[in-house]
């Protein structure tokens, strides 16, 4: 597929984004786009949480809970990299707000059918079209809320947006325990998705009113939508907004071609591509390793069946503290030793995790508090996997290069991930379940040490001046 152009403009759109203060339309872009983590995080706790209660007779399902933990896992999984880089495409072609829309229907009508399995080929069915669905939601949110929020706040709403993932982790974990104990084994698993289908309503509502970026609209040839959109923000800001000297001028196209992304990607880039790839597949294999078989842990290990959600809900407010207090030093201390920081510290304490579980010398409690301090750490650095290749690439190409480090790195640490972990944790030997850990303590700090060397000052930068728009034909900045 080939460029096709339009024209070029003159504008001032990035450089009037950037400036505008905090106010309440940038919180209702948090709310309106930012909340689907916590959609997510429900969708996985729930599953996992659930695996043992799935698994027992009288569930309406023929499943084993090494399936639910594994199968079901990497097949959720394999829908969202599939997802991701589908509506990936579309996001860059059609728009950020038609994307998230339609991603979010796409979620809403598989979780409902998933509420309603009687089979387990069913109920493997649409956990890959639920994956499908919040595949899209990673590519077409995160491109929009990276173009819409001033820089200076870019990396601390990023992280703490992708780190509320845990807040649905953590109500799910809790959901799960009166599901579990309070109603017949056959109903409540059925109720859990269903509430997930019911907070998703509620997400849309708000969505609608969250506009479309004005910085795909001008670059799209629609520069005069783009200046109306911002032209209300800065009259719903108020004040005395100073005007920005920065502009650039775009030769506007209607859309890009893949192999000019491929380009981009590969020849233009090739040091961010090979970090955008070890960041992904260090996170995704330590988290979809952890979130889809820590209740397999426990109930393999400790006996631990049906009161799983109260262990997971610990690790899930640990996971979201961690965004919450160090996001902020992300802008401020800076990308690179942040985040070389919590991939390389996460991995060393998981390191040691493994031993102490390798010893036998920690029970339920110690080691949910162990991952608990594991994953304070190692929730900021993954959220800032999203925030770092979000921002690294080129506007033209954004939601494209989220899909595809997401969806290479997710189907190489996320698929594998938990398939691994449920093989290792179903021997019933300590050593194999550390061996697991060990694993993903590894691939963190590697990915850490990859940070060290190719890792991209972008703290407080306009996303132009961290990579160039293909369209730019020139860039005029004040001295």
């Amino acid at each position: 597929m080939s460029d096709v152009e339009t024209g070029a403009i003159t504008t001032k759109v990035p450089a009037r984004l950037d400036r505008l203060p905090w106010s309440r339309w940038h919180w209702m872009i948090v709310i309106g786009l930012g909340t689907v983590w916590i959609l997510d995080g429900l969708e996985v706790t729930i599953v996992g949480n659930l695996s043992a209660q799935l698994a027992k007779p009288g569930s309406g399902l023929d499943i084993t809970q090494e399936q639910v933990a594994g199968l079901a896992a990497a097949l959720y999984v394999a829908g969202a990299c599939s997802g991701a880089l589908f509506f990936g495409w579309l996001t860059d072609k059609f728009g950020r707000k038609k994307l998230f829309i339609i991603t979010l229907l796409v979620y809403l009508a598989a979780t409902l059918a998933t509420a309603f399995s009687f089979s387990a080929w069913w109920f493997f069915l649409f956990r890959f079209l639920t994956g499908f669905g919040i595949g899209g939601e990673y590519a077409a949110i995160n491109s929009a809320i990276d173009e819409l929020i001033p820089s200076k706040h870019r990396g601390r709403i990023d992280i703490l947006i992708n780190g509320s993932y845990w807040l649905g982790a953590a109500g799910g974990a809790l959901l799960t325990v009166p599901l579990l104990n309070n109603l017949p084994v056959n109903i409540g698993w059925r109720i859990a998705f269903g509430l997930g289908v019911v907070l998703g309503l509620a997400i849309l509502l708000v969505r609608r009113h969250v506009p479309e970026s004005p910085r795909w609209l001008f670059i799209h040839g629609r520069d005069r939508e783009a200046e109306e959109i911002v032209q209300d923000v800065e009259r719903q800001v108020g004040g005395d907004l100073p005007e920005p000297e920065q502009s650039m001028t775009i030769h506007q196209r209607k859309s890009i071609g893949f192999v000019r992304i491929a380009h981009t990607m590969v020849a233009l880039y090739p040091k961010r591509t090979v970090l955008g790839l070890s960041l992904f597949i260090g996170q995704a294999f330590l988290y979809n390793a952890i979130t889809f078989g820590y209740a397999q842990i426990l109930s393999t290990f400790y006996n631990i069946d049906t009161y799983t959600g109260y262990y997971f809900a610990v690790i899930a407010v640990g996971n979201f503290l961690g965004p919450l207090l160090l996001g902020r030093l992300f802008d401020t201390v800076g990308r690179i030793p942040m985040i070389s920081a919590t991939y390389i510290g996460s991995g060393l304490l998981l390191l040691g995790t493994a031993w102490l579980f390798n010893q036998g010398v920690l029970t339920a409690v110690t080691l949910t508090a162990c991952w608990s301090v594991v994953l304070f750490v190692a929730s900021a650095g993954a959220s800032s996997a999203y925030l770092t290749v979000s921002e690294i690439f080129p506007m033209e190409t954004r939601a494209m290069a989220i899909a595809f480090f997401f969806a290479i790195g997710t189907a190489a640490g996320g698929i594998a991930g938990p398939l691994i972990f449920a093989k290792l944790v179903a021997t019933g030997v300590p050593g194999d379940t550390a061996l697991a850990f060990t694993i993903g303590a590894i691939l963190m700090i590697v990915a850490g040490i990859v940070e060290l060397i190719f890792g991209v000052k972008a703290e407080r930068k306009g996303l132009e001046d961290i990579a160039a728009p293909l369209s730019a034909a020139t860039s005029n900045k004040p001295a």
